[in-house]
């Protein structure tokens, strides 16, 4: 019989563990080996002004916020050294706490308490000064003023007492010598909230970090598998960057890091998904660097299939982001592919983003997909459409335009290629400057919004795609909250003969001017749906 929701119980031996400790201990724990500070992208990058006021904090006793840990036997490459000092090893197969929040403050303070360089311009080079009460860097190796204390002192009792000592001479000694008490007492006594994520796999270790730290710099699996990958002669990291720097040209830079990791896995003989991913683990940096020129290779010949065949000008124009992990795939296994193929590749390219295929690319989608590629390469001309649906016209009415979603980019997109005239001047409009991200000044409502809220239109219907078009900015000021019958009696007026080409060239049909001539705003919107899908069809083959 199965058991009842109310029978099952949690395994709270796997919670992420809290605890409360002094921030010395914390910092103890580095240079022992007990804490590691994993090569993820996070080289320290604290200025010394913010290192001062931690500092400043932990004398105030203010919060300074937790430490996230996670105590795990994978072996990640990590630093073997801080603040000049070499980090102890740790023992083979023994459960290490790697650092994933909370590097620049621990780095603060031990760089502070346990510095013992030779640079006198070292960041780590702070005193505090008893008579000011404030943290300073010194510039000189020598023996600061009696009124200024080295933190590096403050690990021994003794080492500290003993510098206290000299206070004695000055006229404020006693007040030189509370301050003095006083920092020793906040240091010792200090604590930090600790979460430690307990026997987590890799692949969970991300999203946690993600939710707990939605305000800070996101740690990724591109981070994760840097640390399990780095070699002095491979660094994940900046293969990607270097990948991404080869089609900066093309304006495709800013494809997301995550996204070429998904095709450097493939590349590598595994798959898109995060667990294949995290096989990369098991590579040896020889054949991590053939992925990489493979990788490399096959965006270069997907970026300029992107730029030329399909005229779209930037990765941020991409409908879907994942879009392009197939399409690599597709190139780094058929990189000269025949007209036909060439042919069906583009049609798959707007069937999978017009039927919102990649809103919601699941594990087995990716493997289906690579599968598809490979029948796709060895002659099956239909293996990358199967299965993509066609939404027809009303997706063009049930979704809400806003520039960063799939369809208001493929409507941007097919607007940019009819090259619009703006309703009112007859200028051509400059789709460059339209399709600029979050460029949302070149679009505007064909029936005014104020005029259809006034009219009690909903304001989902008002806002539909289908709805939108390329205008300028002063032309739709001339415009305003009038109704289409009105403001299109002044463009007839305006352009003559030329108005149909003007509407056509913004996916407005003769119906459609026709239902707006007699502002009827439902027929406008079916007759503007229907050309828009109409577009999408060709570009699609359906």
């Amino acid at each position: 019989m199965a058991k009842s929701p109310s029978d099952s119980k949690a395994d709270f031996t796997k919670a992420p563990q809290p605890s409360v400790d002094r921030i010395e201990e914390v910092a103890t724990r580095i240079l022992t080996g007990d804490i590691l500070l994993p090569k993820f992208q996070r080289n320290f990058v604290w200025s010394k002004g913010q290192i001062l006021e931690l500092w400043d904090s932990i004398a105030k006793n203010y919060p300074v916020g937790s430490v996230l840990l996670w105590r795990s036997r994978e072996e990640l490459q990590s630093e073997r050294s801080i603040a000049d000092l070499k980090i102890a090893d740790t023992k083979e197969d023994y459960p290490v706490n790697y650092l994933l929040d909370g590097q620049q403050r621990l780095s603060s303070v031990c760089g502070a308490i346990f510095w013992n360089g030779s640079d006198a311009k070292s960041r780590w080079n702070i005193a505090y000064d008893l008579r000011h009460k404030k943290f300073l860097h010194l510039e000189t190796l020598d023996s600061p003023p009696n009124h200024q204390i080295r933190l590096n002192w403050l690990p021994d009792p003794a080492q500290f007492f003993g510098q206290m000592a000299r206070v004695s001479s000055e006229t404020d000694a006693a007040a030189l010598t509370a301050a003095g008490n006083e920092l020793f007492r906040r240091f010792k006594d200090y604590k930090i909230a600790t979460v430690t994520l307990l026997d987590m796999p890799m692949n969970d270790v991300a999203p946690i970090f993600e939710r707990i730290n939605s305000k800070g710099t996101p740690l990724t699996i591109v981070d994760l598998m840097r640390a399990a990958t780095w070699s002095d002669s491979f660094d994940l990291i900046e293969s990607i960057e270097a990948i991404l720097s080869s089609i900066e040209e093309k304006g495709f830079e800013n494809i997301d890091q995550k996204v070429v990791l998904r095709s450097f896995s493939a590349a590598a003989g595994g798959g898109f998904s995060e667990g294949s991913i995290d096989n990369l683990r098991k590579y040896k940096s020889s054949e991590l660097k053939i992925a990489h020129i493979a990788t490399e290779n096959a965006y270069r010949i997907a970026v300029d299939f992107l730029s030329t065949d399909l005229s779209i000008p930037s990765s941020k124009h991409i409908p879907y982001a994942n879009q392009i992990v197939v399409l690599s795939e597709i190139f780094r296994i058929l990189p000269n592919p025949s007209a036909i193929q060439r042919s069906k590749i583009q049609h798959w390219f707007w069937r999978s983003a017009a039927s919102g295929y990649f809103g919601g690319w699941n594990t087995g989608n990716m493997a289906s997909d690579q599968a598809a590629v490979g029948r796709f390469a060895r002659g099956d001309l239909e293996a990358l459409s199967s299965g993509l649906s066609n939404l027809g016209k009303n997706i063009w009415l049930t979704q809400q335009f806003r520039l960063n979603t799939a369809h208001a980019k493929i409507l941007s997109l097919i607007l940019a290629f009819n090259s619009p005239i703006d309703l009112l001047t007859g200028q051509k409009i400059d789709p460059d400057k339209a399709l600029h991200y979050a460029n949302s000044k070149e679009y505007h409502h064909f029936f005014p919004r104020d005029f259809l809220a006034a009219r009690g239109t909903d304001s989902r219907q008002i806002n539909s795609l289908a709805n939108f078009i390329m205008l300028t900015s002063a032309s739709n000021k001339r415009i305003t909250n009038r109704s289409p019958s009105d403001y299109l009696i002044e463009a007839k007026n305006l352009l003559g003969t030329e108005l149909r080409n003007v509407l056509q060239s913004n996916l407005i049909s003769d119906a459609a001017y026709e239902a707006a001539l007699h502002d009827d705003y439902p027929r406008f919107l079916d007759e503007r749906a229907r050309t828009i899908s109409n577009w999408v069809n060709k570009l699609a083959g359906w």
